[in-house]
């Protein structure tokens, strides 16, 4: 318990990124009609694939409307 106290304070920062990333991600992926691929796939590359699949879908998966 002690060893996650300690690094408690850098943990934090980036739970918040990661959780921030998440919802901006899926609230774009909610609000777009079309995307680069199914919608499902970036949802679950979002969901499951921690801080990557966020900013893969931000950067690649969408399309200009």
């Amino acid at each position: 318990m002690e060893t996650i106290m300690e690094y408690l304070p850098l943990l934090i920062p980036v739970i918040l990124i990661e959780l921030a990333l998440l919802v901006i991600a899926i609230i774009d992926l909610l609000r777009r009609e079309k995307t680069r691929g199914p919608k499902w796939a970036w949802a679950l590359a979002i969901l499951f694939i921690q801080i990557f699949g966020p900013i893969t879908y931000l950067i690649l998966g969408r399309e200009e409307e």
